[in-house]
């Protein structure tokens, strides 16, 4: 039998490389903030809780290289490749946009306080009014809990509408949210997906 010779595919791009950011460079990063990334015609507009301070040193957003949104991402069908945080343009192509609950970048998400949260949502809101995403999705459940006042919400769409867009809840895909394994955490992104296209 004959084999017939399959063209070679192409390698996948490599990511840059980005240097890892020493203690004090981190330090200098606290309360930095990185841009918001929007534009019309957005799917869906991802909302983490705040930068963390390597997002806040690289500027980009989920730039801590244990952050497992863009494995996940690429696992639960958002883009045809696993993307780096860097290639900003390729996720707004694919419809998602990124903001923050809280601008300032932190070490740890139970740094931010509860009352931030909270007024979080109006720039939140504001930003949906404008670039009318279908959905918004929060990442975390306690940020949500606590900014929403809704202490028994649970992964999945919410009863309430921001901005005319549905509201979706989803883990937080930081590597220290140890309650998701990447299956689980891909499934539930899974979930947003398939209700998005």
């Amino acid at each position: 039998m004959d084999l017939i010779a399959q063209p070679a595919l192409p390698s996948p791009k490599r990511p840059p490389s980005v240097p890892t950011p020493t203690r004090a460079q981190l330090q200098a990063a606290y309360g930095a903030t990185v841009t918001d990334l929007v534009s019309p015609g957005l799917r869906v507009l991802l909302v983490g809780i705040n930068p963390s301070l390597w997002s806040g040193h690289a500027g980009y957003h989920f730039a801590r290289p244990a952050n497992r949104l863009w494995r996940t991402l690429h696992e639960a069908g958002y883009t045809s490749r696993r993307l780096h945080p860097s290639e900003t343009g390729e996720l707004l192509r694919a419809g998602i946009g990124v903001t923050n609950l809280v601008p300032g970048a932190t070490a740890r998400a139970d740094e931010v306080p509860a009352d931030a949260m909270r007024a979080g949502i109006v720039s939140v809101a504001r930003l949906a009014a404008r670039y009318r995403p279908a959905y918004v999705a929060f990442l975390g459940i306690s940020a949500y809990r606590t900014a929403f006042s809704r202490p028994r919400a649970s992964v999945g769409r919410q009863p309430e509408l921001l901005a005319q867009a549905g509201v979706w809840l989803l883990p937080n895909p930081s590597g220290l949210n140890a309650h998701y394994q990447q299956p689980a955490l891909t499934a539930a992104y899974r979930e947003l997906y398939l209700a998005a296209t």
